[in-house]
């Protein structure tokens, strides 16, 4: 696995990036003791520098927080990471039985999160998280996370230009850092790939980070198109949440939101999941990854983030990504429906 070109930046990336929603306590609470059996997993087997992707979000400044101390505890110099922060949530105090920011998703948590999309706000956040961070380590890839939650919470479309102008008041703050040579690359992080779109038609940027957008699951021709424009700019891609949260290898949460399998309206969700298992077994596939080779089909795709808690995962990982699943299998795939029949990247 040989580090690739990341974008216009100047920086070199692993075309896997660890993801480190855990670090944060997603969906349980973690042992100090298996995060560190995972960052030290990630740096026996990742080429350097590493590239972790994390922000102020994951578990209110609580990934960040045990990144640091990791990344001390394991001794690794500054020039073999590189550290993305996505900026828009400040740490608060707790002052509710369980934090406001995102109900449901995170676990033991000390601290809250509010969320601080614009031009002073997010200069907050990019200091904030130098301080969880702790001394000795920089990020060097800073974004907007969420924007399209942002967006989606306006009351009016007056409501939506104001926010809008949030956002490009957090990118003018976002060009300031890095002109002054504090990070080496812009980008944005969404779940809503339409939100990106509408950035990147006002702000000139590095990279962008796709969140449950470009999966066996769901890979829409337009969102195709604009992949393709924007692999034309040069501006890398990074595709994240390939298996929409886990759910299509077997979790629980499909875009982190808990699904019921007796909830008619989570039927058909259900149904794809267990035509695609069937189809795996019969042609001796493993879900992981055929989702890890679909999600970095797009030639403008130049790292997947993948988020795990188990050390021995990680070894997998880096294994899944160099798998060659073949082109029947595609075929077959297409022929049940799973797949797009007009995907042009699959054998």
């Amino acid at each position: 696995m040989q580090p690739v070109p990341f974008g216009k930046t100047g920086l070199l990336s692993p075309p896997l990036i660890f993801g480190s929603t855990a670090l944060g306590n997603l969906f349980q609470v973690f042992s100090d003791e298996s995060k560190l059996a995972v960052m030290r997993a990630i740096f026996a087997q990742l080429p350097k520098p590493v590239v972790i992707d994390s922000a102020g979000k994951y578990g209110a400044g609580l990934a960040l927080e045990v990144m640091g101390n990791c990344l001390r505890e394991l001794g690794v110099p500054n020039d073999e990471v590189i550290i993305s922060n996505k900026l828009a949530w400040l740490r608060a105090p707790l002052q509710t039985p369980e934090p406001t920011f995102e109900p449901g998703a995170w676990f033991g948590l000390q601290h809250d999160a509010v969320q601080a999309i614009s031009y002073s706000g997010i200069r907050q956040c990019f200091e904030q998280g130098l301080e969880l961070l702790g001394g000795g380590y920089s990020t060097q890839l800073i974004s907007v996370h969420d924007p399209d939650e942002y967006l989606d919470a306006a009351q009016s479309p007056d409501d939506r230009k104001r926010r809008f102008d949030d956002i490009l008041g957090a990118y003018a703050a976002l060009r300031e850092i890095k002109a002054a040579g504090a990070a080496k690359g812009i980008g944005v992080g969404a779940k809503n790939w339409r939100s990106i779109q509408e950035i990147a038609a006002q702000v000139e940027l590095d990279w962008v980070m796709f969140a449950n957008s470009y999966t066996l699951y769901s890979h829409p021709a337009d969102l195709l198109a604009f992949m393709d424009s924007l692999h034309e700019k040069g501006v890398a891609i990074i595709n994240s949440a390939v298996f929409n949260a886990g759910f299509l290898t077997g979790g629980a949460f499909f875009n982190y939101v808990r699904l019921d399998p007796k909830n008619p309206r989570h039927a058909e969700k259900f149904a794809w999941r267990e035509r695609f298992f069937a189809l795996c077994a019969e042609h001796g596939q493993k879900p992981a990854e055929v989702c890890i080779q679909f999600g970095r089909s797009h030639p403008g795709i130049v790292a997947l983030a993948l988020s795990t808690s188990k050390p021995q995962r990680v070894k997998a990982n880096v294994e899944a990504m160099a798998v060659e699943i073949p082109g029947s299998f595609w075929k077959a795939l297409q022929q049940a429906g799973l797949l797009a029949a007009d995907h042009p990247y699959m054998a």
